[in-house]
């Protein structure tokens, strides 16, 4: 059963409006505020890493992040141009726009293209696709792979001969070793050919193609198990993770159109060529890595970006069912064939009107995902802050050493501190943040310094943590014996005040150990009826000092996964 006997007929029966509109919207989208203003510590690994020498790439590959080695390699290539925040984010805009468009092709192939320009319009505004398509790491790129493939499937089902399946695997492999968890992509096409009941020689074609990128995938799978702790952060997910991602798939994570578009992702179901196609691409690669998190946590919503096209396809679909429908009611005893051009007119100005009202909707969310401050940390602020308070030479210390991250992206801020506890660099120890001094040597270099400027993470500096990496343990050791909190710096708007500069001068004799502010406010701070940290207008010889810094989202990742 082919899929040019699909009312799309293969073909963008509407012209190019149906796949080019969504890729304008979708540019539009992911352009508008795309300069925030600071990156984050992901994007930071990203921007740091990839303009290291490829021999320096090489060698940290071999030690942590090769599951992200080919999108590094690419983005050192990108960045060679310029390197920037907005250049950083541009390999994404790309690929999102990219995406729109093939969501809306899967969509004119299957349906038609009423249903294509209604998914890839879906797929560009939903608010989890701009939030990736402006973000510098490779999911995007990873979720345009996908669509690609799914629509080069179709194409290979349709062909004969081998080498229709070359393209197929030929992208596929691509975006798996972009990023290796897109792999459970092939359980998603497995269940497409069974729904759709090919013959054998699909099966035999198919199966080829899929044999060739395991193969492939294996030494990167073997390279990437020895670096499982960077992923020990994950937890297993539970109920409440499914609703979540129910709800991120969603153009409107809340509200109508939230229980809209499931009404009409179950209408969507009676298409049974594009259900067939998106339900699987919907379903089982969420299913896949949600079910082995639970005995090995591997599953994050980001991991799965790519199988948000599925759902878009089904809500489209099932909006074209509805359509259908009702061009078939009977109007003053008279039935309006759903081909009229009366009823073409009124369904496709109520699809506009639907689409403006769900992104209209949206706008707040849409506007808040382009605020510095809604991702998990803003390194840039920490650098303008380290310029504006730190001295020519002061010793600075980051508490973990993850935090010297904000140092590597904006060394600008940092220029005139003396990185206290370094010994190697990044580059030079094919690390992405460096090699620290051993406990003995850290204390002696302490031991010199009067004052010492912190960066750090508020939970890393709590008394009663106890660190496993003896490194971490002797920074909280050192400040706890022999120094004294004078000033700390948060963001006042903060969610989470998860990064601090704080600065420590050496104890002296009759002064009293300093006290952890109660429920994690900074020294000297009030708080107001929503619990953030307020500057108290108290002159130097008064309690440490708050102003703005940074503000994570609550279960903010470790940079560099």
């Amino acid at each position: 059963m082919k899929s040019g006997q699909s009312r799309g007929s293969g073909r963008f029966g509407g012209g190019p409006a149906p796949v080019s509109v969504p890729m304008a919207v979708m540019l539009a989208t992911a352009l508008w505020g795309l300069d925030r203003g600071g990156m984050w510590g992901d994007e930071s690994v990203t921007f740091q890493v990839a303009q290291r020498t490829v021999p320096q790439i090489w060698r940290l590959l071999h030690d942590v992040d090769a599951v992200h080695g080919l999108y590094y390699l690419f983005m050192h290539v990108v960045l060679a141009v310029h390197p920037g925040e907005v250049v950083l984010r541009l390999p994404s805009v790309c690929a999102a726009t990219a995406t729109a468009g093939l969501v809306a092709a899967l969509g004119v192939r299957l349906a038609g293209p009423r249903v294509g320009l209604w998914a890839g319009v879906l797929y560009a505004i939903t608010p989890m696709t701009g939030h990736y398509a402006q973000e510098g790491r490779s999911y995007a790129l990873v979720a345009a792979g996908v669509a690609g493939a799914t629509l080069l499937l179709l194409r290979a089902v349709d062909g004969t001969g081998g080498r229709v399946w070359w393209p197929y695997g030929t992208v596929l492999a691509l975006t798996c070793v972009l990023h290796e968890l897109a792999v459970p992509v092939l359980g998603a096409h497995a269940l497409t050919l069974a729904l759709l009941r090919v013959p054998g020689r699909v099966w035999s074609g198919w199966g080829r193609a899929a044999g060739a990128v395991a193969l492939l995938l294996l030494p990167l799978v073997w390279v990437s198990q020895g670096q499982s702790g960077q992923v020990a952060w994950l937890v297993s997910p539970g109920w409440d993770r499914v609703e979540r991602l129910a709800r991120n798939f969603s153009p409107g994570p809340a509200g109508p159109v939230f229980w809209g578009s499931l009404l009409l992702m179950a209408a969507g179901l009676r298409e049974r060529r594009t259900a067939a196609v998106a339900l699987p691409l919907l379903l089982v690669p969420p299913g896949i890595l949600m079910t082995v998190s639970q005995v090995r946590p591997l599953y994050h919503d980001r991991y799965v970006l790519y199988a948000l096209a599925g759902a878009s396809l089904l809500v489209a679909a099932g909006a074209g069912r509805v359509a259908g429908a009702l061009g078939r009611v009977r109007f003053e005893g008279r039935r309006m064939r759903a081909g009229s051009r009366r009823v073409r007119s009124a369904v496709g100005v109520t699809g506009v009107l639907a689409l403006t009202v769900t992104f209209l909707s949206q706008l707040p969310v849409h506007r808040q995902d382009r605020s510095a401050a809604h991702r998990p940390d803003n390194l840039a602020v920490v650098s303008a802050l380290a310029v504006s308070r730190m001295r020519p030479g002061d010793p600075v210390l980051f508490v973990p050493s993850v935090g010297r991250l904000a140092a590597l992206a904006y060394p600008k801020g940092f220029r005139r501190s003396r990185d206290i506890a370094l010994r190697e660099s990044a580059p030079r120890s094919a690390t992405l943040w460096g090699r620290e001094a051993a406990p003995t040597e850290l204390r002696r270099r302490l031991a010199s310094v009067d004052r010492v400027w912190v960066v750090a993470e508020r939970s890393a500096l709590d008394p009663r943590r106890s660190p496993p990496d003896p490194v971490e343990r002797t920074k909280l050791a050192v400040l706890a014996e022999g120094f004294t909190v004078r000033e700390e710096h948060v963001r006042e708007e903060r969610v989470r005040d998860d990064v601090l500069l704080r600065l420590y001068v050496r104890r002296r004799p009759g002064d009293t150990p300093p006290r952890e502010p109660a429920e994690g406010r900074p020294p000297g701070a009030s708080a107001d009826a929503q619990g953030r940290a307020l500057v108290p207008g108290a002159p130097p010889s008064a309690p440490p000092r708050a102003l703005a810094l940074v503000a994570p989202p609550a279960s903010s990742p470790r940079p560099g996964q």
